[in-house]
């Protein structure tokens, strides 16, 4: 079995990687292949590079502000190039939007310090198509 193919994004002006790095050092760790878009990027250029890269599972690390923007916004530009990549959100999050969240496609909700192996889990949890009804 192939390992798993996840891309890592930044999306909108966030400038803060140091989270989004080390997810993807414990991903990678992990066995899972791990794509890294960089800073700045917008919704049509994640899920652009996650068709073209053919990957798993897109995660998102927002810190901005704006996940109840953005984050949908990925959701829908992936739908809109045809694909059904899971979408795992981590960062600064307030709990009473995670249901909104989900309910606007976001598999899963990540919270800061949450543990490696929840990271890799939920991960896996999200390429395997099912989804987290809860934030961590």
């Amino acid at each position: 079995m192939a390992a798993l193919r996840v891309l890592v994004a930044k999306v909108g002006l966030d400038g803060h990687d140091r989270g989004v790095k080390v997810v993807a050092r414990l991903l990678r760790d992990a066995g899972i292949e791990v794509i890294y878009t960089g800073l700045f990027q917008t919704p049509e250029t994640v899920a652009a590079a996650a068709v073209d890269e053919d990957v798993d599972v897109i995660g998102l690390s927002m810190l901005s502000g704006a996940h109840m923007t953005l984050a949908p916004l990925v959701v829908q530009a992936v739908r809109a190039r045809g694909a059904d990549i899971p979408v795992v959100l981590g960062g600064i999050v307030p709990n009473q939007d995670v249901e909104e969240l989900h309910a606007a496609g976001i598999a899963a909700v990540l919270g800061p310090g949450a543990p490696a192996d929840e990271v890799v889990r939920t991960i896996t949890t999200a390429a395997r198509g099912e989804r987290r009804h809860q934030g961590v």
